[in-house]
């Protein structure tokens, strides 16, 4: 009896799992279809677009107040160009070695040519006495002949030694600079060189480039901070050339505490040459710009809930912005804030195809 108790009891549970399973086989299907309607009917609506092979973008007037997307109309501009090259912050303690070389000499020299002086003095004293009935011997006239020539030989030396040190100088830092730095008196560029309140900086010029006047100036900034912009004075050419950029190499002067020696600057000539031209562009925003594959990007507003990305320059750096010249016109429309926005609902599309294939 209880042994075909068990047998019922058994059948019954096989029964059991197996309805279980044909409810779910057959439940599997309606269930999928049920999912996918509901998921067609919650989708949102595809934004992205491709129009003669430009990616556009449709968001709502309601969305763009809603994610705070707003519009600047770009601003006409004229750039003036000018000559555009490259320089380095020289260290001077060259030329401060060579300044103290020069003054150690020049110091000797006028010892000695002081002593000359005396000795020259005192051989004539002796020789007058000497010639008057040989009131001093002549071994005492001697001696003073020989102290005589002997300083004089020392004030050669010692000048002859400043002379090749002035020349050993101007080789290396030219004429002007050359002079600031055997002048005895203080100079106030010396001194300021000296105390860090301005840098001396060696300009690379193209071959084909005039010759800089004697009262121009650059704008110089550095490489790595293109729009701290610093005024350099002329000063003189340079005998030396740059190691890294062929080209004519010339020595300015700016007053500023920002630069260190070593450092790469950017050198762009106020005044432009009489060749060169204004050219007309627009303003694009700093705010507007966003990167995107290692390049500027801006997005462009057509239409009341249209807009387009497309690349742009940012060779020539402006006030708040860059200058630039192509398919922009005074007065369109560029997102100024929200760029980055529109850029992340491209790649969110992209990765949603990529998903769907």
């Amino acid at each position: 009896m209880n042994r075909k108790l068990a047998i019922v009891i058994g059948l019954q549970a096989c029964l059991i799992v197996i309805l279980f399973w044909v409810l779910v086989f057959y439940g599997k299907d309606e269930y999928e279809a049920f999912t996918k309607d509901s998921d067609d009917q919650i989708e949102a609506p595809n934004r992205i677009n491709n129009k003669n092979g430009m990616t556009t973008i449709t968001v709502s007037p309601a969305t763009q107040t809603q994610s705070d997307i707003t519009v600047t109309p770009v601003k006409s501009t004229s750039y003036q160009t000018g000559l555009s090259s490259y320089g380095n912050v020289m260290a001077i303690d060259g030329l401060l070695e060579l300044r103290g070389k020069y003054m150690a000499a020049k110091a000797e020299a006028d010892i000695s040519r002081a002593a000359l002086t005396r000795n020259r003095s005192e051989y004539s004293r002796l020789h007058e006495l000497n010639l008057d009935d040989k009131n001093v011997s002549d071994k005492a006239v001697a001696t003073a002949l020989a102290d005589l020539k002997g300083e004089e030989t020392k004030a050669s030396a010692a000048e002859s030694t400043a002379k090749n040190i002035t020349d050993s100088m101007r080789q290396s830092w030219g004429d002007e600079l050359t002079r600031l730095a055997i002048d005895s008196k203080n100079n106030t560029l010396l001194q300021n060189l000296l105390e860090y309140k301005e840098v001396l900086i060696q300009v690379i010029l193209p071959f084909d480039a005039p010759e800089p006047a004697s009262n121009s100036n650059l704008n110089i900034s550095p490489t790595a901070s293109p729009s701290h912009v610093i005024k350099a004075d002329f000063i003189s050419r340079s005998p030396i050339s740059n190691a890294t950029i062929q080209g004519k190499t010339y020595f300015y002067h700016a007053k500023t505490t920002d630069l260190r020696a070593g450092m790469q600057v950017n050198a762009i000539s106020i005044k432009p040459a009489a060749n060169q031209t204004n050219k007309s562009g627009v303003i694009i925003p700093t705010s507007a710009v966003v990167w995107y594959g290692g390049k500027p990007w801006i997005y462009r507003k057509t239409g009341l809930d249209l807009f387009y990305r497309l690349p742009v320059n940012t060779d020539i750096e402006a006030e708040n912005g860059w200058f630039y010249k192509g398919n922009l016109k005074p007065g369109d429309q560029l997102v100024t804030n929200g760029a980055q926005l529109l850029l992340s609902e491209e790649f969110k599309y992209q990765i949603t195809n990529e998903n769907d294939d």
